[in-house]
């Protein structure tokens, strides 16, 4: 006896524009599933390589004060900011690689997803803005797209992650959310999810 897919209808609005349409919950489950995964090794992974890589114990791997100074452009609106980041690159290089682990990590465990999606998201946000290449008039563009790049995508994932409460499907989250701490506190499922 083969189990059929569950449909559901999701009724919401756009930019004040009804919309709705029917979709599988089985295929929205494995596609959830599969992003979470997916995003969580590649940004685990971004942060191993930082890691074995450092520049203080590489000499000439990977280092933020290089990519601050020298690969950012000049015309990057935002400059002064990534020169000051240049200037502490003490707190920005492990900031940028722990913070690469642990958001993968929580990814790949489904462990304070919404949590980890919002770090992840903001750090894509950052990396994003230090790919400009000029201000609003030269369109903000960006090596490899039009305005939107690689790090805006990853983003945006992190934020549909984040909002599904990814967590909750074959990951720690739907545990964590069944035990007394989260239900005598229920503040923290924004956390979790």
């Amino acid at each position: 006896m083969s189990r059929q897919p569950r449909e559901r209808t999701l009724d919401t609005e756009v930019f004040g524009r009804p919309i709705s349409y029917n979709y599988s919950e089985t295929w929205v489950g494995w596609s959830v599933l599969g992003l979470r995964l997916v995003m969580g090794y590649v940004i685990f992974s971004s942060g191993l390589e930082k890691l074995a890589t450092e520049g203080w114990t590489n000499p000439g791997g990977w280092s933020a004060h290089f990519f601050l100074t020298n690969v950012i452009s000049e015309d990057n609106p935002l400059q002064p900011m990534w020169l000051f980041f240049a200037d502490h690159t003490w707190l920005i290089e492990p900031m940028v690689m722990w913070g690469q682990l642990a958001v993968g990590l929580a990814l790949l465990l489904g462990v304070f997803v919404r949590l980890a999606c919002f770090a992840g998201a903001l750090q894509m946000l950052l990396f994003w803005a230090a790919a400009w290449q000029g201000g609003l008039a030269a369109g903000l563009p960006v090596a490899h797209g039009y305005v939107i790049d690689s790090s805006f995508v990853y983003a945006l994932v992190l934020f549909g992650l984040g909002a599904w409460g990814a967590g909750r499907i074959l990951g720690v989250d739907a545990w964590l959310e069944s035990t007394e701490v989260v239900q005598s506190n229920p503040w923290l499922r924004y956390l979790l999810g």
